[in-house]
């Protein structure tokens, strides 16, 4: 079992403020300071080519939820959200700053190759856009990074079609691929963690790892998650859960952030096997405690 890497995902979280994603960043840099365990690994943004991702009529309908809407048209609540490319190159520079890894999720093909000119060490694929075989074939013949993949709404068929596109060009490995179930919040029936077995049982010899992207209340289910072979865990992150937007709801806060991290590589640590029959910290009891009894 490898060691959980975690995920925070700022995604839009930021609400269209770099001083917000500044300060988001810097406190997830702090969060090793508090306990050794509740490090973060990666930050983790959005990057969509709005224009290109929509229809026009899309573009210029009304959000589906006006209250949580940035702008007149769902196409301007995009763009009010959106960070262009020197924004995200100072995004990196500041996760730099703080010992944590910066990543990105590209909806679209231009989105896509507009990171990729900032050569992060791995680009996400999210559930929406992983059909998009146009910016699948870019990240896979002209990125050199780990490309990380969820498989929420996708079919069985839909994933063998995907993995076997990257194994064509012998770039299988470099992919980590997420059991996820696309919703805000997810209630826990729809959480379907056993889906991380199937896509390790499936997979497992064909990818870099699995992951579990969740978009769930709490932090319990993340643990179990890993005791069923998932390395990588994502998790949306917010200052304030109340804030106006779609994914804060379905977002974890400072502490439970924190808290998940600890939670879970303190569980890494126990989930093995004894390495000898009698470890060195029950020799004491033993010799206090166990009461021999030998049969003639």
């Amino acid at each position: 079992m490898s060691k959980p890497v975690v995920i925070a995902e700022i995604g839009c979280n930021h609400k269209g403020d770099m001083a917000i994603a500044h300060k988001m960043i810097k406190l997830l840099g702090t969060f090793k300071l508090l306990n050794e365990n509740s490090y973060i690994d990666i930050v983790k943004f959005q990057k969509r080519t709005n224009k290109e991702l929509l229809t026009p009529e899309e573009y210029n309908a009304p959000h589906p939820n006006p209250a949580n809407s940035y702008g007149k048209t769902y196409g301007e609540h995009r763009e009010f959200l959106e960070f262009d490319l020197e924004q995200n190159r100072q995004l990196k520079e500041w996760c730099e700053e703080e010992g944590l890894i910066y990543s990105t999720s590209t909806w679209d093909l231009t989105a896509a190759k507009e990171i990729v000119s900032l050569n992060p060490k791995l680009i996400k694929v999210p559930s929406a856009s992983n059909l998009n075989f146009d910016m699948l074939e870019y990240l896979r013949d002209n990125y050199n990074g780990d490309v990380h993949l969820s498989f929420g709404m996708t079919t069985h068929k839909e994933e063998q079609k995907i993995i076997d596109f990257f194994k064509a060009k012998n770039r299988a490995k470099d992919l980590v691929i997420y059991a996820c179930t696309s919703g805000y919040p997810v209630p826990f029936e729809d959480i379907c963690l056993r889906e991380i077995t199937r896509l390790k049982e499936t997979y497992g010899n064909d990818v870099k790892a699995i992951g579990f992207s969740g978009h769930h209340l709490g932090i319990a289910v993340d643990i179990a998650a890993l005791a069923l072979g998932a390395t990588y865990f994502e998790r949306h992150f917010t200052l304030d859960r109340t804030w106006k937007g779609t994914d804060h709801a379905a977002s974890l806060e400072p502490q439970g952030l924190q808290k998940l991290a600890r939670d879970l590589r303190q569980t890494y640590l126990a989930l093995q096997y004894k390495p000898k029959e009698i470890l060195d910290i029950e020799e004491v009891q033993r010799k206090k405690l166990k009461r021999l009894l030998e049969r003639v």
